[in-house]
């Protein structure tokens, strides 16, 4: 049994590799130009470790733009959206 999960979303525009780490769960994945749509159970930080994501959280009104090695937090039980015009890699840790 392996502890990695492969994932895929919106039609193959997201996808990601699911894994344990010390600190708890996390995925690193790859978003192709987009808009995509997702909701949470945890609350999750958000890093870009290649391209450029811009990102509206729950309760915002503005996208941000986020270049490689910035992130964000989402809060558990809730929404986000996020946009690329390239494809961009991401790392997602599980708060």
């Amino acid at each position: 049994m392996s502890d990695t999960s492969h994932n895929t979303y919106f039609d193959g525009g997201v996808q990601s590799l699911g894994f344990e780490t010390a600190a708890g769960r996390a995925t690193v994945g790859v978003i192709a130009p987009g808009t995509y749509d997702f909701n949470t159970d945890a609350a999750e930080r958000m890093t870009v470790v290649n391209g450029v994501l811009e990102a509206i959280v729950d309760g915002e009104s503005d996208w941000e733009i986020y270049p490689k090695g910035s992130g964000f937090e989402v809060p558990a039980s809730s929404h986000f959206q996020v946009r690329s015009e390239a494809p961009a890699a991401y790392l997602c840790e599980f708060l």
